[in-house]
């Protein structure tokens, strides 16, 4: 019934405070944070997300050796071709939560606070 409350560190929880603050210095850096975005759609080759965050493969390679030595992206082995994807949510879910603290401090009304659009509803031709 209390397991939500259970599971939440206190200000006490000395290792578990420690360990957040590593976890916000690895998404301290656009370039990782993009890959997370990116893997939030599954996941992805080197080559693929060298493409969609704008950094050559070695660059990007470098970020998930971090990113998988904190535990956030994971590899699986095709062939030659080796692909990465998040553990686990919560990294999506700290970047997500980045961002919509970033458009609140952008805009006067946050981008996911807007109503969403429906095609051909509140569109003009």
């Amino acid at each position: 019934m209390h397991a939500d409350k259970q599971a939440r560190a206190s200000v006490s929880d000395d290792e578990y405070v420690e360990l957040a603050v590593e976890v916000f210095a690895m998404l301290a850096d656009a370039t990782r944070v993009r890959i997370v975005l990116a893997l939030s759609d599954g996941e992805r080759s080197v080559n693929e997300l060298a493409e969609v965050v704008g950094k050559s493969p070695a660059a990007v390679s470098q970020h998930l050796a971090k990113l998988r030595l904190a535990r956030m992206v994971a590899t699986r082995h095709e062939g030659t071709r080796v692909f990465y994807r998040l553990l686990n949510e919560h990294a999506r879910q700290l970047v997500s939560d980045a961002i919509f603290q970033a458009e609140h401090a952008l805009e006067a009304v946050p981008r996911h606070h807007r109503p969403a659009v429906v095609k051909g509803v509140g569109e003009a031709s």
